[in-house]
């Protein structure tokens, strides 16, 4: 198996403004994905998302915002460095109109430029795919729900 790319797509009954706001805000984010998260939609900004009582957290730097189309972060740098081009996975959601709801494909890429040895690499990689695969449907419910609000 070639572990280059992680991908998955769903699709949300939720415009592409709802699901944008969703994917790429703290408070939306964290009734989906992590406990807490803080950072700003900006490029360049630099954040951080937390999952249990501080069990772990990861540090995260915004890399694109273009509501309501794209949002991508970096995340899993090594100990003590932000997340750049150079250390880190890139999360991607792209964003697609899809009659009254939205298409969102989500990449991770990066993984085979962490340079881990191919046992870390591979157990890292199934980690994030069964993590995806939990988190993903807790956001197409989520969104959903704010659609009701």
């Amino acid at each position: 198996m070639e572990f280059g790319k992680l991908e998955r797509e769903i699709r949300i009954d939720a415009s592409p403004e709802i699901v944008f706001d969703v994917v790429s805000r703290p408070e939306h984010i964290r009734m989906w994905w992590p406990d807490d998260a803080s950072f700003e939609p900006t490029p360049g900004s630099v954040g951080e998302l937390v999952w249990g009582e501080r069990a772990a957290v990861e540090q995260i730097t915004v890399v694109e915002v273009d509501p309501p189309h794209t949002f991508a972060i970096r995340w899993i740098a090594p100990d003590g460095r932000l997340p750049d081009a150079d250390n880190s996975l890139l999360i991607t959601f792209e964003l697609e109109p899809s009659g009254d709801g939205t298409i969102v494909r989500l990449t991770e890429s990066g993984w085979r430029e962490k340079g881990w040895e191919a046992a870390v690499l591979e157990e890292a990689f199934h980690d994030h795919e069964r993590g995806w695969d939990m988190f993903l449907p807790r956001l197409q419910s989520y969104a959903a729900s704010v659609v009701a609000q």
